[in-house]
């Protein structure tokens, strides 16, 4: 067994690969820790590039596209390690990167996973959407970070850099203990993609274990690098995934009041994009509805069982209050204006 495996999920991502891959081996350290590259059956030359480039470094091939969920399950499937890192192939590492993450999860057994600052590539003086300093959810289960609200990202300027627990931590860059990983049941396969992280850590969270980020260590994002924020399917996988995310987890007492509330306001972002002329985004809110419902008999088979594991089911990192109604109305678009 090694102590930690780096693990990259790659799809189409050759680039990426060509631009990051160098850092990351020259600031990961070599004792304990091994780089893998899971592929999720690329068509970009991307293995051809790795077996040229960079051929000590192992390769788990996929004969298809699994998705995020799906290929992370799988690759873990094959590697012996106390801790999984995942890793998106569009995040610039820094130095030393991995050890402020590693040293504390050795430090403190209570702590599931963690993630590093998730700043802009692009923007390096900011915080990036896809994790920022660490994720939360609102009482209906929009996301958001320490250093983004919504769409506003903040210029980061050290308010926080605090060690800091937290709801979520980003798949873009997370390290989780292996055993925990396997004991909530993995990643989601039905998720596919998006707001998988969310739900893997609310099952943590469930069972009585703490999600923490670590700004002692950053990382650099590109964001956007499979599916641009404009997809439809994209914007169809959020709002499916959603609705999943809090029929699987949300506390009997809130089930029902929470999930009819998504359903009204899921209605009204429909109508918003229908008359902006989005048809596209309007059917894949239609679209993601209608698989929820048809996925209501596994979900309760699914909720039934982490029900009867469930520790805690009340976590102070939930924000009490919408997100959307402060962020428009109230004029909240940082973090600290929340007062979690």
């Amino acid at each position: 067994m090694i102590k930690t495996a780096v693990v990259i999920l790659n799809w189409n991502g050759k680039d990426f690969l060509e631009d990051f891959l160098p850092a990351l081996i020259k600031n990961t350290p070599k004792e304990d820790t091994e780089i893998i590259i899971a592929d999720n059956n690329s068509t970009d030359n991307s293995i051809e590039f790795l077996n040229k480039n960079h051929p000590d470094i192992r390769q788990i091939i996929f004969e298809k596209n699994y998705g995020f969920t799906g290929g992370y399950n799988k690759a873990f499937k094959q590697i012996d390690a106390k801790y999984f890192v995942l890793l998106n192939s569009d995040i610039e590492v820094s130095e030393n990167w991995l050890s402020p993450l590693i040293n504390l999860l050795d430090s403190d057994t209570t702590i599931a996973a963690c993630q590093p600052k998730i700043k802009s590539f692009k923007h390096k003086n900011k915080f990036e959407y896809a994790g920022a300093s660490g994720g939360f959810i609102d009482k209906y289960g929009y996301p958001f970070c320490r250093g983004r609200i919504l769409d506003t990202t903040e210029t980061d300027m050290g308010q926080y850099n605090d060690i800091h627990d937290v709801f979520w931590a980003s798949g873009a860059c997370m390290v989780v203990r292996a055993d925990l990983y396997k004991r909530v049941g993995e990643l989601d396969d039905d998720f596919f993609a998006h707001m998988e992280e969310i739900d893997l850590c609310w099952r943590l969270k469930n069972i009585g274990f703490r999600i923490v980020c670590n700004p002692a260590s950053t990382v650099y994002h590109v964001g956007g690098g499979t599916l641009p924020n404009n997809s439809p399917f994209k914007l169809y996988l959020n709002f499916r995934n959603n609705l999943f995310l809090l029929y699987k987890n949300l506390p009997k007492g809130k089930l029902f009041a929470v999930i009819f509330s998504r359903m009204v306001l899921d209605g009204l972002s429909a109508i918003v994009f229908l008359l902006k002329g989005s048809l596209s985004s309007f059917f894949a809110i239609q679209k993601a509805h209608i698989h929820f419902y048809k996925s209501l008999g596994k979900l309760r088979k699914k909720r039934k069982l982490l029900v009867a594991n469930e520790i805690v089911t009340n976590h102070k990192e939930i924000y009490p209050r919408s997100i959307v109604f402060d962020y428009f109305v109230q004029k909240k678009q940082t973090y600290k204006s929340l007062n979690l």
